[in-house]
């Protein structure tokens, strides 16, 4: 059985995360359209060179991928599995991740993901795409 999810019952799981609270991610977009998540950039989410490292962007997609599977498989899923590609450097003001699920069954969703950097002025720019599997598990909430 299937728990629907209302934005705000997905913001409470989100807030029930503690690395998602640690990197400071919100969800700004929940529904059967897809999500959106996104992270203000600060400092210590940047490695050597000053971008936004790796694992932040990966955590992003994977997080992204999962909510939008679980906008249409319910509240009970976990990621299967993704994959990403880094396309450029993340630097700017905030990350946003939109995903939208491709094709589903009953019990997973094949979902894909972009990841944008958006900087203090200008157009979003594309850093990443994702995409991944997310399947409906047996737990309670």
């Amino acid at each position: 059985m299937t728990t629907a999810l209302s934005l705000d019952l997905a913001r409470s799981v989100l807030a029930a995360q503690p690395f998602s609270v640690l990197v400071g991610a919100e969800l700004t977009a929940f529904g059967p359209e897809g999500a959106t998540l996104e992270i203000p950039i600060r400092d210590e989410l940047r490695q050597q060179f000053g971008y936004v490292h790796g694992g932040v962007l990966a955590y992003l997609a994977d997080n992204t991928i999962t909510y939008a599977g679980g906008a249409t498989l319910g509240a009970n899923v976990l990621t299967a599995g993704f994959s990403i590609t880094y396309l450029r450097p993340a630097a700017g003001v905030r990350l946003r991740a939109v995903a939208r699920v491709i094709d589903a069954t009953r019990r997973q969703a094949v979902c894909e993901c972009q990841v944008f950097a958006i900087p203090a002025e200008g157009a979003p720019v594309l850093c990443a795409s994702a995409q991944g599997t997310v399947r409906a598990v047996e737990r309670e909430l």
